[in-house]
C-alpha cells in the first residue's frame, strides 16, 4: 500500500499548536503550525471561509485547536492537514464570542451615538454603582467633590466580580434609572483580570444600559481595559479625575466658556443658573469665578445589594 493511501484512510481529527506562519490566498489560507512542548511543525490548509469567520483573532502568534484531514503531498513527500474547522484556544475562544458579540450588537444599532442620552449640565444628584468597601467609591466621590463641592449622591453598593455582579449591577441601574432626581449614573470599578471583568460585556447587561433613559459612564478597569459597556454607555473613563469630571461637569467652568462665547451670563448657556452658595455670573471675561461652596456630610446616600 502506498504512503499516501494509508494516510487518506486515516480518520478526521483534532490538533492543537500555535500559528508561526500565515498566508491567505483567494480561496486557501496555508498556515503553519508549530507544537512548542515536542519543537515540531506541521503544514495546514484552510479555506478562507472558515478563517474569515474567526475574525481578527487569526493573527500568527495566536494558538488554537483544529479539525482537520491527514494529507499526504507525493511530490514532496510531506504530511499534511486540511484544515475543516478551526477555533482558538483558551481566551481567544473568550474574545471572539465577545467579538461576535460586539457585532452583533452594533448591527442592532446598539452603539450608536444618536441613541446615547447627553450628559446633564449639572446634575441634581449623581448615582453611583459601585463594590462594597472599594476604592472607587471614594475616588468618584472625592474627585467629584473637588470640582463641586455640593454634589449629592446616590450609591448603589453590589457585586462588581463574580456570577451575581450582571445581575445585582443591572439591578442597581434600573434602580437608579427610576429615582427622577438622578441625572446621571456611574458605574465604577478598578482593574482586575480579562475574567474579571467580563460581566460588564455580558449582553444582558449592555441591554439594561441601553434600555436606561438616564446618561451612564462606564469607568471599569484601567486604559487597556475595554468592556462592552464602554460601547452603550455615553461616554467611558478611566482615571478617577476624569471619572468625576464626566459625571460633574462644574458651574464655573461652564460659566467661564459662556462668557467666551458672548454670552451675558451662564444662564445663556443650557439655562443654567448659578448653584446655592455662589454669586451672581459676572458678564464681563477677566473676572474671577467662585469655584468652592460648602457641602453637606449628609448629600450621600448609601444602599447595599
Amino acid at each position: 500500500m502506498k504512503i499516501a493511501e494509508y494516510v487518506d484512510r486515516m480518520s478526521p481529527l483534532w490538533v492543537e499548536g500555535q500559528i508561526v506562519q500565515l498566508n491567505v490566498r483567494a480561496r486557501t489560507a496555508y498556515l503553519t503550525l508549530r507544537d512548542a512542548d515536542v519543537d515540531m511543525s506541521l503544514s495546514l490548509t484552510v479555506p478562507t471561509n472558515t478563517l474569515n469567520a474567526m475574525g481578527p483573532l487569526v493573527r500568527e502568534g495566536a494558538r488554537v485547536v483544529v479539525h482537520a484531514k491527514p494529507t499526504f503531498w507525493t511530490k514532496r513527500g510531506q504530511l499534511m492537514l486540511e484544515g475543516r474547522v478551526m477555533r482558538p484556544v483558551g481566551e481567544g475562544e473568550l474574545l471572539l464570542r465577545l467579538e461576535q458579540l460586539k457585532r452583533t450588537l452594533a448591527a442592532e444599532g446598539i452603539f450608536d451615538r444618536d441613541r446615547k442620552k447627553a450628559l446633564p449640565f449639572l446634575p441634581r444628584r449623581i448615582g453611583l454603582v459601585t463594590g462594597r468597601a472599594g476604592a472607587a467609591e471614594n475616588d468618584v466621590v472625592e474627585n467629584a467633590r473637588r470640582r463641586w463641592p455640593t454634589a449629592r449622591f446616590e450609591i448603589r453598593q453590589v457585586a462588581v466580580q463574580g456570577p451575581d455582579t450582571v445581575q445585582q449591577v443591572g439591578g442597581a441601574i434600573r434602580e437608579l434609572d427610576e429615582i427622577d432626581d438622578v441625572d446621571v449614573i456611574v458605574v465604577a470599578r478598578g482593574g482586575g483580570s480579562f475574567e474579571d471583568l467580563l460581566p460588564f460585556s455580558n449582553e444582558a447587561l449592555v441591554r439594561v444600559v441601553a434600555a436606561a433613559r438616564t446618561p451612564i459612564v462606564s469607568a471599569i478597569g484601567h486604559d487597556v481595559d475595554t468592556p462592552l459597556l464602554d460601547h452603550v454607555a455615553t461616554c467611558a473613563r478611566r482615571r478617577p479625575r476624569t471619572r468625576a469630571r464626566a459625571s460633574c461637569r462644574t458651574w464655573p467652568s461652564r460659566a467661564r466658556r459662556c462668557v467666551r462665547r458672548g454670552c451675558a451670563s451662564a444662564r445663556g448657556c443650557a439655562g443654567a443658573s448659578p448653584p446655592n452658595g455662589a454669586t451672581s455670573t459676572p458678564s464681563l471675561p477677566g473676572r474671577r469665578w467662585p469655584t468652592r461652596v460648602r457641602s453637606s456630610p449628609t448629600d450621600v446616600t448609601t444602599s447595599t445589594a
